[in-house]
C-alpha cells in the first residue's frame, strides 16, 4: 500500500497526462518541456523520466486512454440489447466520457494540431472511427431507416462538437455538457 507521499504508478501517470494537456494547452506543445510538467507535479525530472521518457509519449497515451475509454463504451454497449433506452444511455456515457478530461484532450488538439496529426496518424484514428462505428451499427441495427441511423451518429458525434464549439466560451464544464446531452438528447427525440 502506498503511503501519504507517493503516488500509485497508474494515478501518476493519470496526473501527468492531466499536467501536461493544461501546460501543452497554455503554452503550446513546443513551448512545453518535460522540466515544467515535472515542476508543476512537484516531481523531479527522473522521476518523470520513469513514466514517460518524452512528450511524444505523453501525447500518444492521452490519446491511448481515450481510445480505451472509447472502446470500453462499445464493449458495454455491444453487451446490451438495442433500445431506445440504450441510446440515451449511450449518449450519457459519451458525455461522461468526453467532458471532464476527453475535454482537455480536445483542446489540446485543437492548440496542436500539428502535433496530433503527426502522432496520432492513421492507425489510432482508423481505430476510433472503427469502434465508433461499431458503436452507431449495435445501437441502430441493420435494418434502421436513414434517418434513424443518421439521428444516432449524429446524437453521438454532436458531443464532441458541442465541445469544439465551446472553445472560448465563458462557460463552465456542467453547462458545457448540459447543453452537449440536451442537444444530443434532441437529435435521437429523448425528452
Amino acid at each position: 500500500m502506498a503511503t501519504a507521499g507517493q503516488r500509485r504508478g497508474a494515478d501518476t501517470k493519470a496526473e501527468i497526462r492531466r499536467v501536461a494537456i493544461e501546460l501543452f494547452t497554455e503554452r503550446g506543445y513546443e513551448g512545453t518541456s518535460l522540466r515544467e510538467i515535472a515542476e508543476r507535479l512537484g516531481i523531479t525530472k527522473a522521476a518523470l523520466y520513469y513514466h514517460y521518457n518524452s512528450k511524444d509519449e505523453i501525447v500518444l497515451s492521452i490519446f491511448q486512454a481515450h481510445l480505451d475509454a472509447i472502446e470500453e463504451l462499445v464493449a458495454w454497449a455491444v453487451a446490451q440489447p438495442p433500445s431506445p433506452e440504450l441510446r440515451a444511455q449511450a449518449v450519457e456515457r459519451m458525455i461522461d466520457l468526453s467532458v471532464g478530461s476527453g475535454a482537455a484532450a480536445m483542446k489540446f488538439a485543437m492548440a496542436n494540431q500539428h502535433v496530433v496529426r503527426e502522432l496520432h496518424q492513421s492507425k489510432g484514428r482508423e481505430n476510433a472511427f472503427g469502434k465508433m462505428t461499431e458503436l452507431f451499427d449495435h445501437l441502430t441495427g441493420p435494418d434502421a431507416p436513414v434517418e434513424e441511423a443518421l439521428r444516432v451518429r449524429a446524437a453521438l458525434l454532436s458531443v464532441n462538437i458541442v465541445l469544439m464549439a465551446s472553445r472560448g466560451l465563458n462557460a463552465s464544464e456542467a453547462e458545457i455538457s448540459t447543453v452537449a446531452r440536451d442537444i444530443a438528447r434532441s437529435l435521437i427525440k429523448i425528452d
